[in-house]
């Protein structure tokens, strides 16, 4: 794989900018941040490019991935399009010789991610997934608190966003276009909740409801289920669980409950929360989350493509999530739980 002497050296860009969030604009941000120089924006929609060169002068701009892998000299480019074209989009940047990051989450099946994978080593090019909340304050807190034996050994972690309410009538709320009710936060909690667990992963079960939203929404039977589930079983006898839901209104604590031999831990975002038994007695302690460092991912892949420093947010690492996921929804239309292929 080819090395570079400094940061800025690295052409970057994006394959979509969407107003959705301004994914893409925080993504050349972040580059930028990290010392890299912006230089091209593909979209297909023509009229988002004037504003991806206002907001970057001097990117070239075109209509195409194709078009632009044709025409621009660019080294790495991130991938923020609709979830089910990023494994298609970061292949034909990695057969081109470009290296990748997509947005969340990585693809939609495993068979996907096993052909991106496929592609990156083929093509010698570096291949990752934004993980930036993998630096997140609370969970890097939840980490160093759980690790130093705070709530004893970690017994299960559940993981849950749950609200009652119509799905908005945007992609993210058709399933063959966005993966899911899960593949949102989803992936983000998947990721979290494996860096407290050990061991590997055994099975998936699935569960999933699915009819109460569709007859309302714009993509009638295509739209994401209205609940779904995953439950994961490690060699280590951990559990891990997952709960998506737009038909639960009961409160919950925070985003992940994490219970130990010794007490709990509840990871939100402004502060944690434990109950930890301590000498017979059972104490409650709490403390604020240190600030973010999602900077950390660029700055890594920086670190990676000039110094040859480990890549954190490796692909093999960031299929995990896609494999529980995608073996959640086949162990909910098949009624079984499935054996885990990548644990």
């Amino acid at each position: 794989m080819k090395r570079f002497t400094y940061a800025a050296d690295i052409r970057v860009g994006t394959i979509g900018y969407g107003p959705s969030f301004n994914i893409a604009r925080h993504h050349l941000h972040e580059m930028c941040r990290a010392g890299m120089t912006p230089a091209a924006v593909a979209d297909i929609d023509a009229s988002r490019l004037p504003v991806a060169a206002a907001d970057f002068p001097g990117v070239e701009t075109y209509e195409s991935a194709t078009d632009l892998l044709a025409n621009c000299d660019v080294d790495l480019l991130a991938i923020c399009t609709p979830h089910q074209t990023h494994a298609s989009l970061a292949i034909e940047c990695m057969k081109a010789g470009r290296h990748v990051v997509t947005e969340k989450p990585f693809a939609i099946t495993t068979a996907e991610c096993d052909a991106m994978i496929d592609a990156s080593r083929a093509n010698d090019v570096v291949l990752s997934t934004y993980h930036n909340r993998h630096w997140d304050g609370w969970i890097m807190e939840a980490v160093k608190k759980i690790r130093s034996g705070l709530i004893g050994e970690v017994v299960r972690v559940e993981a849950h966003s749950c609200n009652y309410g119509k799905p908005r009538d945007w992609w993210r709320s058709s399933k063959s276009i966005s993966g899911g009710i899960m593949y949102d936060w989803g992936a983000h909690f998947l990721e979290y909740a494996l860096q407290l667990l050990d061991g590997d992963m055994v099975e998936v079960t699935g569960f999933a409801h699915h009819g109460v939203w569709a007859p309302l929404c714009m993509y009638g039977d295509d739209t994401n289920e209205d609940e779904a589930s995953a439950t994961v079983r490690f060699d280590s006898g951990q559990v891990l669980t997952l709960l998506m839901s737009r038909i639960d209104s009961t409160p919950r604590r925070g985003m992940l409950e994490v219970t130990g031999t010794r007490g709990s831990f509840v990871i939100q975002p402004h502060e944690w929360q434990a109950t930890c038994q301590e000498a017979g007695a059972t104490v409650e302690r709490r403390g604020p989350n240190p600030p973010s460092e999602s900077w950390r991912f660029y700055q890594n892949v920086v670190d990676h493509l000039v110094d040859g420093a480990d890549l954190v947010i490796t692909p093999e690492y960031a299929r995990r999530p896609i494999h529980i996921m995608d073996l959640a929804g086949q162990s909910a239309r098949e009624g079984k739980s499935l054996p885990v292929r990548y644990p």
